[in-house]
């Protein structure tokens, strides 16, 4: 008879399937069943073999130590003790390199060597050694611009079309002392705004020419016209429609 018999006669007699001492040992039943035919190649090597053998033997009630010793006579005997020493030796000796301190008398003479050289150069080269001029260099007075109808280009003509150019703009600021609505228009009819403005807000409009705005409340805003303030449109309450015109329009 060997072990796995004595395994599986011991299973049989407490009343225990395959399955159950599966559950009970966590291992599994294919490699249960040929343990207890004896067959202990799918273990995975003897250390396995022997694990296996001391967990089934504690669950059926046999003794372990007396299974796993003659597990070890069928297969070859208790494996020799190794030595760590045998373990951890190394193959080949290694060689620690001793630490030596700095060899000051050499880096003395290299500087040393240094600072000779560097004065049989600075002897040998003359005078100082030149410095760059870092002064700024200086900067061109401005040329005064032409005089005007000189050149249809110059800076003088380009500003004149420039102040032609803002002379044919009206620019509307309304501050709302209440909420109000009103209605802006260019001087050709198209609508710019047509909303209502918030107690304490401030809008600016700007159009060419000239511009239409009738306000819901005259005088519950205050205006300033090309920068310059000209008061309330009307009175408390009093729907008005103002009209204002770019300076250069007005001369024409």
């Amino acid at each position: 008879m060997g072990i796995g018999s004595d395994l599986a006669d011991a299973r049989r007699s407490m009343g225990m399937t395959v399955g159950q001492l599966s559950a009970r040992t966590r291992i599994r039943e294919v490699l249960i069943q040929a343990i207890e035919r004896n067959d202990f190649s799918q273990c995975g090597g003897d250390f396995y073999a022997r694990g296996h053998i001391r967990n089934i033997a504690k669950i059926v009630g046999l003794d372990p130590e007396a299974l796993v010793h003659r597990y070890d006579e069928q297969h070859g005997g208790v494996p020799l003790p190794v030595r760590a020493s045998s373990v951890f030796q190394a193959d080949m000796p290694l060689k620690i390199r001793e630490r030596r301190s700095p060899n000051w008398t050499t880096a003395m003479a290299v500087a040393l060597g240094i600072v000779v050289i560097f004065g049989v150069v600075r002897t040998m080269g003359g005078g100082d050694t030149p410095v760059a001029d870092l002064r700024p260099m200086p900067v061109p007075a401005a040329q005064p611009p032409p005089p005007a109808g000189s050149n249809p280009g110059s800076p003088r003509r380009a500003s004149s079309l420039a102040e032609e150019r803002r002379r044919d703009i009206v620019v509307l600021e309304v501050r709302a002392k209440r909420t109000s609505w009103l209605d802006v228009q260019d001087a050709g009819g198209r609508r710019i705004f047509s909303g209502t403005l918030a107690a304490g807000r401030t809008s600016t409009w700007k159009a060419k020419a000239g511009m239409k705005v009738t306000f819901g409340d005259g005088g519950a805003v205050s205006l300033k016209v090309n920068g310059k303030s000209v008061g309330t449109p009307g009175r408390r309450g009093q729907v008005v429609n103002r009209s204002y015109e770019a300076p250069a329009t007005k001369k024409r």
